[in-house]
């Protein structure tokens, strides 16, 4: 995760950063040590190179990672999520893509058994996170191996099993006589299981 807030400094900034931008994000919490290893390994990597005004550069090697337009978005968005769970915000954010394009995407990967939404409450609402599930990671290896061509499929069988689900939140969120909360709590587990749902 690091690693990923130090590359986004440099592509946030037309491809370089210094120390000051450092000091100015919240990596600087991290200490004057970590960050040094930090640079150090990407520097290893091929992610980052050092300028003579000792400020950094985000190599094509970096870019290519998450921020290549060349490389479908479902990619990428897995590729954020092997990294860390994230909302879609978070997600929007990074890569630099609206949110409404990330959330269309994601809706998809997760009704292809490929990303899982966590549903976490806060101090006042629900807030959805997702992560990538075993399959997701298989799916992000092939492509990586064997090219970015193929869409993610989805077997029609989960597609009728999805479309039941769906109904039924959907009948229980018309339901009056049940409270909110109740409600709320049932959908919840309805979404994980549609979530965990294995074929």
């Amino acid at each position: 995760m690091v690693d990923l807030k130090i590359l986004f400094l440099g592509i946030s900034n037309d491809g370089r950063f210094n120390e000051k931008d450092i000091e100015d994000s919240d990596l600087k919490n991290l200490g004057v040590g970590r960050i040094l290893d930090q640079l150090g390994s990407l520097k290893e990597k091929n992610l980052i190179e050092i300028n003579e005004d000792r400020s950094f550069s985000i190599t094509k090697s970096a870019k290519h990672i998450l921020w290549d337009t060349e490389i479908p978005l479902w990619a990428r968005i897995l590729r954020v999520l092997e990294i860390k769970s994230q909302n879609i915000e978070t997600i929007s954010s990074f890569l630099l893509v609206p949110q409404e394009k990330i959330k269309e995407e994601i809706e998809e990967l997760r009704k292809k058994h490929i990303v899982l939404m966590v549903p976490l409450r806060n101090e006042t609402k629900l807030e959805k996170f997702y992560e990538i599930l075993p399959e997701g990671i298989e799916l992000i290896e092939k492509a990586q191996s064997e090219g970015f061509q193929n869409q993610p499929e989805m077997k029609n069988q989960q597609m009728e099993i999805f479309s039941i689900i769906d109904q039924t939140i959907k009948e229980i969120k018309g339901l009056t006589e049940i409270p909110d909360n109740k409600k709320e709590r049932i959908i919840s587990n309805l979404l994980k299981i549609k979530d965990r749902l294995e074929i």
